[in-house]
């Protein structure tokens, strides 16, 4: 019998890598000829292995840098069912259910070894050392910083620096337009406190982030829930007939892009359509945006605030997602309402602290942070499809699959017998923390969906704890 070709044998030593997870999507190969030095081969040989990896999708060739490991071709699993889209009802105008504060108190409660469930990348993938080195420089040029008042609606550089930055999100912003503030979610309330008030109607999302459903109770505000699709965001047709019924809706609360937790960028002519729509009304177009900036690709999707022309989009975000989690820095760009935004803000919680943001507006103003974002881009998309991939060869027929074209998250639809609230509880047994999909509507129409956070990297943990998730999801499937 013939002996195994010598190039066959090298391609299967690095295929064996591979599947092993020694080498994983994104890593470089050794060149050729570090091939040649290391396995005694020739030129030839070192070429064909190579080759051979690449034609059966193992590796990419990259012009100029060599030979990376490709992303693994994910199994088949059908898109996530679209919503239907009929009248919301008006039973959904309730406040945030109990069994939402029920998990997260259990979740916190409990040791937890693995979190699938945050909205944060590992810390390995944020810039600390160079954050930590900038924040070093603030307190050597400012020595007294601690001694001193702060500024009133934030540090003038950073509010220069995001507004440079919101010219990627084709927003034309001035400085002082923009109200530095505590995390989004002080941006949030700050914008819902602006246009509405206790009994107001605010319509939102459905599935939505179930921290703004948290700020809504808060405030005493109702959320009416209109349809979401995991391609295109709000249904522009629900949340017109809810109007049709409704008279009071106060303001729309939207994630147009890489919506929390579908991960879908709604097309730009339906967000100039949803802007002229909310202004032509006179009802205030709230727009959350955390998780753009981590946008496959090398074009940030526009905002919807860029068709605003008349002030009556709020743009709330952030930087805590995508830089620095333990700062808690966020923004808000009110239009019209800005001068009563900063006097909320004045009133409720005081201006920020300066340190951090002396530290993220040297690190914004640098070439670093546009070299962090494409590395944090390219990153999550490896994650995310290896996430996607080990959900779909592991997880029961039936169930569906979000493709997310950025973030760090993916909603998974399990077979409908599936409830993600005994998911959450057994997986929570074995110390794995997800988010069940009942936390992200009050009217428990997603309670067979998951939310799962990709921000870590591939491990042997992470790889045991999804094995012990889509166990859970087995079992519970029958």
């Amino acid at each position: 019998m013939e002996s195994t070709p010598l190039y066959r044998q090298v391609a299967g030593h690095y295929r064996r890598a591979i599947e092993a997870g020694t080498l994983t999507a994104g890593d470089r190969m050794p060149s050729v000829r570090a091939l040649m030095g290391l396995h005694g081969v020739s030129l030839s040989t070192a070429l064909q292995a190579c080759r051979q990896l690449e034609s059966d999708g193992l590796l990419e060739a990259r012009p100029r840098a060599g030979y990376f490991v490709s992303a693994p071709q994910r199994a088949p699993l059908a898109p996530l069912t679209e919503p239907d889209a009929a009248l919301p009802d008006p039973a959904q105008y309730v406040g945030i259910h109990q069994r939402i504060s029920g998990l997260l108190a259990r979740s916190q409660h409990q040791h937890v070894h693995t979190n699938l469930g945050g909205a944060y990348c590992a810390p390995s993938l944020y810039p600390a050392d160079a954050l930590r080195s900038a924040a070093a420089r603030a307190l050597r040029r400012h020595p007294m910083l601690f001694a001193e008042a702060v500024e009133p609606e934030g540090h003038a550089p950073l509010r220069g620096a995001i507004a440079r930055q919101a010219l990627h999100a084709r927003m034309q912003l001035a400085p002082e337009e923009i109200v530095i503030t505590h995390g989004c979610t002080e941006a949030l309330n700050l914008a819902l406190r602006a246009v509405a008030g206790p009994g107001d109607v605010i319509a939102v999302e459905s599935p939505t982030y179930y921290g703004l459903l948290q700020i809504l109770e808060s405030l005493g505000m109702r959320a009416l829930e209109i349809p979401c699709s995991p391609q295109t965001g709000m249904s522009l047709e629900a949340l017109e007939l809810a109007a049709q019924h409704y008279d009071n809706i106060r303001a729309v609360a939207v994630v147009p892009n890489l919506q929390n937790p579908l991960g879908c960028i709604m097309p730009d002519a339906h967000k100039a359509r949803l802007v002229q729509w909310c202004e032509a009304r006179g009802i205030a177009l709230i727009e959350d945006d955390c998780f753009s900036a981590t946008a496959d690709g090398d074009t940030q999707p526009a905002a919807a605030k860029a068709w605003d022309s008349s002030g009556n989009v709020i743009h709330c975000a952030s930087l805590h997602k995508v830089l620095a989690p333990g700062m808690r820095l966020g923004w808000i760009a009110a239009g019209k309402w800005q001068p009563r935004v900063e006097m909320l803000k004045f009133g409720l919680s005081r201006p920020n602290e300066m340190l951090s943001q002396m530290a993220a507006a040297d690190f914004l103003a640098s070439g670093a942070h546009e070299r962090h974002l494409r590395r944090l881009r390219t990153r999550l998309q490896l994650q995310r499809e290896w996430f996607a991939q080990a959900v779909a060869t592991s997880f029961p027929a039936g169930t569906r699959l979000g493709s997310p074209r950025g973030g760090m998250h993916l909603w998974v639809e399990m077979p409908a017998q599936v409830s993600s609230e005994a998911v959450f509880d057994q997986a929570l047994q074995a110390g794995i923390r997800v988010m069940p999909g009942v936390m992200f509507s009050n009217a428990g129409r997603f309670d067979h969906c998951l939310r799962i956070n990709c921000g870590t990297p591939r491990s042997a943990q992470i790889e045991r704890a999804l094995a012990t998730l889509a166990g859970v999801v087995q079992k519970l499937a029958g």
